[in-house]
């Protein structure tokens, strides 16, 4: 079993964006009225999809999860990168920054697998018409998205265990916004080779596996399509692909998949930690709104 080593460090300073006091201002009035818009927009969407019984459809199901899913993603993070704009640093106790860590990864990956239970659905849909009703059973659906929940879950507990493990015993400055693994692995004082290999190949597995299910889908989703021949039902089978693309074309799947790649698949340096804190913004703040 893993064991945590001895640590002296009782929190964490997470040092933000900036350091400028006149950037500080501006920053905040801005993602403020993001994660405003983010709130109301998801729960809105979540409280419509239940509300109207119209929408109880496994592609509004798999969607309402989608929002609740970066409800929480957004609320695991903005609010502190919000408190540290006033307050410059901000610190953060060593359980909370666990607690932050282990919900962001968790977050990372359900989110991830619902986009491709999302393609799923809608090859389905597109490409199984006639049997979409008795494959897409409500008994399926909750199936399809309970396993992204458990998944994440437990790559969330394992990879934070893996931080628990480490030695904390100095530096306790986090150049961040929130606990972040490769900056927060730059402090530790035991050796992190263990936990750089966990992180490269979940990071590298799970990306890798959930772009692939949703490139497949559409290869055969795209081709079906196209052999529909009146204009008109060609383009109800585009719509009915419009909630799963927006989150995943519209606004660029790379900032969600190249920028964790980023992140995640190279070894913690200080370049590396300081891109990757400037990227983290998109992903963290604009994807859920």
């Amino acid at each position: 079993m893993m064991r945590r080593n001895f640590t002296s460090v009782a929190e964490f300073i997470l040092l933000g964006l900036t350091s400028r006091l006149e950037l500080q201002i501006v920053p905040f009035l801005l993602f403020l009225a993001i994660y405003m818009v983010t709130v109301a927009g998801n729960v809105g969407m979540i409280v419509l999809i239940q509300v109207n019984a119209r929408l109880h459809k496994p592609m509004y199901f798999f969607l309402s999860h989608l929002s609740f899913v970066d409800l929480c993603f957004s609320s695991n993070v903005t609010p502190k990168m919000l408190e540290i704009f006033l307050l410059e640093k901000e610190t953060i106790s060593y359980p909370a920054c666990l607690v932050q860590c282990y919900f962001f990864i968790a977050l990372v990956h359900v989110e991830m697998y619902i986009l491709a239970a999302m393609a799923f659905d809608r090859y389905m849909a597109i490409c199984n018409p006639l049997l979409y009703g008795s494959k897409m059973s409500k008994s399926v659906c909750t199936t399809l998205i309970m396993g992204p929940y458990v998944y994440g879950a437990l790559t969330g507990l394992m990879e934070t265990m893996w931080i628990y493990s480490l030695a904390f015993c100095g530096p306790n400055e986090i150049n961040h916004f929130y606990c972040a693994d490769p900056p927060l692995i730059k402090l530790a004082c035991s050796d992190t080779s263990n936990k750089e290999l966990s992180m490269f190949v979940v990071a590298g597995c799970n990306l890798s596996v959930s772009l692939l299910i949703v490139l497949i889908s559409y290869l055969y989703i795209f081709p079906a399509i196209l052999r529909i021949h009146p204009t008109k039902g060609r383009h109800k089978a585009f719509s009915t692909c419009g909630s799963h693309l927006t989150p995943f074309s519209l606004l660029p799947s790379h900032l969600i998949y190249a920028t964790l790649f980023t992140m995640y698949l190279r070894c913690p340096s200080k370049e590396s930690v300081e891109q990757g804190k400037t990227v983290a913004v998109f992903y963290t703040t604009v994807i859920p709104c």
